[in-house]
């Protein structure tokens, strides 16, 4: 009674020739800026970091106070190609990831 009918209208004839190809291209227009932020806020600052780093970990040497990604802090005491002896007290020494060290500590910040 108070609700009127709806009726489904026709949609308008497509128009011929290359408004077709222009509207494809303006609907991908958003996800392509998506991936360009997506690239610029997240992926290149990532490899930033990685590279970062890859040269603090090529840099370490013997006797580099260092914290691994576990919480440990120690002085390195032996280089490997891809492990590191770690002393973590006097006579205390573990074997360490190479890539489990995530910073590397001022000279005599370990007492």
């Amino acid at each position: 009674m108070f609700i009127s009918s709806a009726f489904a209208q026709t949609a308008p004839a497509a128009a011929a020739g290359g408004g077709d190809m222009m509207s494809s291209l303006t609907s991908m227009l958003p996800l392509v800026l998506m991936f360009v932020v997506l690239y610029f806020v997240m992926i290149r600052p990532q490899m930033k970091r990685q590279k970062e780093h890859r040269a603090m970990i090529d840099a370490l040497a013997k006797g580099d106070e260092v914290v691994t990604s576990g919480g440990l802090l120690g002085k390195v005491s032996k280089m490997g190609e891809t492990h590191l002896g770690l002393e973590v007290a006097a006579g205390v020494e573990v074997q360490i990831q190479r890539s489990a060290v995530v910073q590397v500590l001022p000279k005599g910040s370990l007492k």
